[in-house]
């Protein structure tokens, strides 16, 4: 058996071998050490794809446009796109602005409305019209209008002209001089009967404007010397036969100023009529030409005098309340029906608006049209001046 001597070289050579692998092993990891740098580019590969947007943000100081364009197109654009989608909106804050046209297309039909109760729609502006007045010594006063329109048509009631049944028209007097009785006239009579202001009334232009709103139409009450003057007194205001023209065509200006927006005039003051100041051809004549040339009617208060000689307008047929009693009141009320029956119209006069007159009034007309009888306004009954028979003359009221 071999020694130990004999057997170390081989234990030699195998120890070399070791070490050789050793050597080759710590000087493989040594040299992979130093080619450390080598692991950096298989690092780099896969964040590549990540970290190129930090990257651009290190240069992007330089080219700063360059990052708002990044952030821009990707999220920027989507909700710009999708902000016209609540765009519309404000379509629908316009649409509020088309809603009022459709009042205004409603407007045009008080113009022409002669069924009004049908339609129920107001027949009379409520408001005046600013080109239908003009500055006036005591306040506004009516004109014709640059287009030739006049108060009689601009304020008149509508009426139907297809109805042939005999016509009826009543105006009351002396309104405005009760309050009280004003609104009782207002609430139960129908629009048909026209209301007169009278010019020493109080807060008439609210109250004019409160008859327009109910469609009813308004004439002004012009205090004229009466019957029995001085006994009978119209008023410090009134037109008397003893003063100059020029003073009565003032006084005239002044009750025409009290309230505006109505179709004309009407010579009374309570149960006085003026029959001593119209029996002057002169005087008249000169009220009835400055109520024409402003486009104002004139309806005469005194019973059977006929109609105005130079101005539009109607003469009244028939007072109804004198004296101003039940019985009285129902009896006259019946001869009107009569007249109108025999002359295919009436027109009636009440002095006031009295309590025992507004409930007989309202009675009666309920059950006028049972009798085959038309209630109408005043400017349904009015005529061509008898005295100026051509084209000088005041156009009547447009009617359909």
């Amino acid at each position: 058996m071999a020694s130990w001597q004999q057997r170390l070289p081989g234990w030699r050579v195998l120890a070399l071998v070791w070490a050789v692998l050793i050597l080759g092993v710590g000087g493989t990891g040594a040299w992979l050490n130093h080619l450390g740098p080598l692991p950096r580019p298989v690092a780099e590969a896969p964040p590549a794809a990540p970290q190129p947007a930090p990257r651009p943000h290190a240069e992007a100081p330089a080219p700063s446009p360059e990052p708002p364009r990044a952030e821009a197109p990707v999220p920027a654009p989507p909700p710009h796109a999708e902000a016209p989608a609540p765009a519309p909106p404000p379509p629908q804050a316009e649409a509020p602005v088309l809603e009022p046209q459709a009042p205004r297309a409603e407007a045009p039909a008080p113009q022409a409305p002669d069924q009004p109760a049908a339609a129920g729609l107001p027949v009379v502006p409520a408001a005046a019209d600013p080109a239908l007045i003009e500055p006036g010594r005591y306040g506004p006063l009516p004109r014709i209008g640059l287009d030739g329109r006049t108060p009689i048509r601009a304020y008149g009631r509508a009426f139907d002209r297809g109805n042939t049944r005999p016509r009826i028209a009543v105006v009351i007097g002396d309104v405005g001089m009760n309050a009280a009785q004003a609104d009782e006239a207002l609430r139960r009579l129908p629009p048909e009967i026209a209301l007169a202001l009278s010019p020493y009334g109080h807060r008439l232009p609210q109250l004019a404007a409160r008859i327009r709103e109910r469609g009813t139409e308004i004439l002004a009450a012009i205090p004229l010397e009466p019957a029995g003057y001085p006994l009978n007194d119209p008023g410090d205001r009134a037109l008397l036969t003893a003063q100059p023209l020029s003073e009565n065509l003032d006084r005239l200006g002044w009750a025409l100023s009290r309230f505006p927006a109505y179709v004309g005039a009407i010579g009374a003051i309570g149960g006085m009529r003026g029959e001593r100041f119209a029996q002057v051809p002169e005087l008249i004549g000169a009220v009835q030409d400055a109520l024409r040339a402003r486009g104002l009617l004139y309806l005469d208060p005194r019973p059977g005098s006929g109609n105005p000689a130079r101005a539009w307008g109607r003469g009244v047929d028939l007072v109804i309340d004198e004296p101003a009693t039940r019985g009285e009141i129902e009896r006259r009320l019946a001869e009107l029906e009569r007249i109108a029956r025999e002359r295919g119209s009436a027109l009636g006069l009440a002095g006031s608006p009295t309590p025992v007159l507004v409930e007989r009034l309202a009675n009666w007309a309920a059950g006028l049209d049972a009798s085959g009888l038309a209630l109408v306004p005043p400017t349904a009954l009015i005529r061509r001046p008898e005295g100026l028979a051509d084209a000088t003359s005041t156009p009547p009221p447009r009617t359909p």
